[in-house]
């Protein structure tokens, strides 16, 4: 082992044999193997095996290898656990010129300093003055390739290599004692240290390096984000008159009226609306106003499809339902003693576990049945419920006056804004009539030019005047409409005194009276008699405020309230009463409870309380007070 480092530096790839015999592979291969070399024997076969080494090492490529990934620094690898008492053997590094001796490994290892970012340089001190930069090179070359050396007077150096992880192989040889030939000289010995070396190269390389990553990860990030980026809306066009005429056609088309209203939002929101265009703009808006009816109509189009959806939903629940009750009933039949006794126990057990999944089923189906109707009757209102038939014929009536009403309205709605729409155009030619005329010099010219607008003005006012005719007869059919609907409201106020004052009867007489005002109840309806047509209205309402109590529930909600006004003293007003009722019962409207306490003055007084703006109405009981007077 005498110049084993030798063959460090002087192994290539045409060499596979070594100057200097090895007398001990023992510690030759594991002071390689410390250093991260593959160690090569004189035939050129592994000292050591290939799990100690480097794997797929080309060992025709020299006896350095280029990274060992169980040295510190280096995290290519994770590398094994080591015990922490266990020291690191280092062996003597023999070269050509020096012989390397390793200190006590008892000692505590040699401290470095923090590690500066991309450091390729290293501080190596404690050399012996004798030493050339070809010696200190002969050393350090087996760590690597080193682009530079720069050598101190004061016996240490600085050595720069061209990779990071050269630096680690070189911070092995700290705690080394350097002994050249075989003088004991003391200017030929010395223990080397070696330490991080902060260079300003080393720092520039690095955030150069650091740089071009976050321009690349910039880059990155940026096509992830374009890909990623939905499209751009197509651009608006700038407003012309020609775009202006083109965008009232795509108004106009159901098609295309997303993309014609985008724009002329976008008009309006760049301020394109001035004097000249306000016209224009106001033709467009009342274009685009013109398609609510359209989607009123769709609206009402989709609410019938789920109605009728609804519809088949149920209906489709009520046949499964049907069904399962049939098999239900196969499972009962079976389960009688006649033909279960003929049964083994395994089908026994069987049809009993198939009986009970079925009725859970038909069970759960029931209930969202019942849920769905109950939804059904929720939506329904009392009124509707409790109906007697000549309420039914007034809100048909009224329904159908409604109906025609809406539409009559929507036609004359309708014809107002192509009215409008006209007569802005009108305007519009009046205008370039008027700027052709100033515009030209010579009267016949003008004349060509102005007799096309002339005869398109006569035509729409032509055309404005059927349009005011047909206004006003529609305005005449809705007159008469809202006549007729008044009439039809006054027979059905009075017919709600009828009924009113018949249930007054039928509950105060005896059961031979009641059969007796029935048949005369009967014989007016069928006969369709109303002589009382034309009674003043204001014997409807004594009919309506004699009337007493007509149900189970006017007599619940008269306890109610005769309960809740007998603990308010000093009265309630009524919002205060139906806040309260309310949490009773939700479908009760303040509107009722007025029209009970109005029914029944000999029990609830109104009277005002309070000054100026707290002045307000104030309901009182006082039933009490008419018992002791009768």
């Amino acid at each position: 082992m005498a110049s084993a480092a030798d063959g460090v530096g002087s192994l290539g790839a045409e060499q596979n044999h070594l100057r200097v015999p090895v007398t001990d592979h023992g510690a030759w291969t594991t002071a390689m193997n410390n250093l991260g070399i593959v160690p090569v024997g004189i035939s050129g076969q592994q000292l050591v095996s290939d799990s100690l080494c480097i794997q797929r090492f080309d060992t025709g490529l020299g006896l350095i290898a280029p990274i060992n990934p169980m040295m510190a620094g280096i995290s290519l690898v994770p590398p094994p656990p080591v015990p922490p008492d266990m020291p690191v053997i280092k062996e003597i590094i023999h070269c050509k010129s020096c012989t390397l001796f390793p200190q006590n490994p008892n000692l505590p290892p040699p401290s470095t300093r923090e590690r500066p970012p991309g450091c390729k340089t290293v501080f190596v001190g404690g050399l012996p003055e004798n030493a050339t930069e070809e010696i200190i090179r002969e050393v350090f070359d087996q760590c690597g390739e080193i682009t530079a050396v720069r050598k101190s007077k004061k016996n240490f150096c600085h050595i720069r290599f061209s990779e990071e992880f050269m630096v680690d192989k070189a911070i092995y040889l700290s705690g080394y004692r350097m002994r050249i030939g075989s003088s004991t000289d003391k200017k030929d010995s010395g223990r080397i240290h070696v330490d991080f070396a902060q260079a300003r190269d080393d720092l520039y390389e690095w955030e150069c390096k650091q740089r071009l990553l976050a321009r690349e990860e910039r880059h990155r990030r940026k096509i992830h984000e374009d890909r990623l980026r939905p499209p751009s809306p197509p651009p608006i066009v700038h407003y012309s008159e020609h775009e202006a005429a083109l965008l009232a056609e795509r108004l106009k088309d159901d098609h295309k009226f997303s993309e014609a209203t985008a724009v002329l939002f976008t008009w309006i929101d760049r301020g394109e609306v001035n004097r000249r265009t306000a016209n224009h703009f106001y033709s467009m808006i009342q274009s685009a106003n013109s398609h609510v009816r359209r989607l009123m109509s769709e609206k009402a189009q989709h609410e019938e499809e789920m109605e009728r959806a609804k519809e088949a939903f149920k209906n489709a629940l009520l046949s499964i339902l049907t069904q399962f009750e049939q098999i239900t009933a196969v499972f009962t039949a079976s389960t009688r003693q006649k033909a279960w006794d003929h049964f083994s126990k395994a089908q026994r057990k069987n049809i009993d576990i198939w009986r009970k999944q079925c009725e859970e089923l038909r069970n759960a189906h029931s209930e969202e049945i019942m849920g769905i109707r109950r939804e059904e009757e929720m939506e329904m209102s009392d009124d509707e419920s409790d109906e007697n038939p000549c309420k039914k014929i007034c809100t048909e009536e009224n329904g159908v006056c409604d109906q025609t009403q809406a539409s009559l309205k929507e036609e004359n709605d309708s014809l107002r804004w192509q009215l409008d729409a006209y007569r802005n155009e009108v305007d519009l030619l009046r205008k370039e009539q008027s700027k052709v005329g100033r515009a030209d010099d010579d009267h016949t010219h003008s004349q060509t030019h102005t007799h096309g607008p002339e005869a398109q003005i006569q035509l729409l006012q032509q055309s404005m005047h059927s349009m005011q005719q047909q206004l006003l007869s529609l305005q005449e059919k809705l007159t008469s409409k809202e006549a007729e609907l008044e009439q039809a409201r006054e027979e059905h106020r009075y017919l709600e005194g009828e009924v009113l004052s018949l249930r007054d009867k039928l509950l105060s007489s005896k059961g031979e009276a009641v059969e007796g005002t029935n048949g005369e109840l009967h014989e007016k309806g069928m006969n369709g008699c109303v002589p009382s047509l034309y009674v003043s209205r204001e014997r409807r309402s004594e009919a309506i405020m004699r009337g007493g109590v007509a149900s189970e529930k006017e007599a619940v909600l008269l306890g109610i309230i005769s309960t809740f006004l007998h603990v308010h003293p000093f009265g309630a007003n009524l919002e205060y009463l139906w806040s309260y009722i309310q949490r009773l019962d939700s479908k009760v409207s303040a509107a009722d409870l007025e029209r009970l306490m109005v029914r029944l003055p000999s029990m609830f007084r109104q009277e005002l309380s309070g000054v100026g703006a707290t002045l307000e109405k104030r309901w009182k009981f006082c039933g009490f007070d008419s018992l002791g007077s009768a």
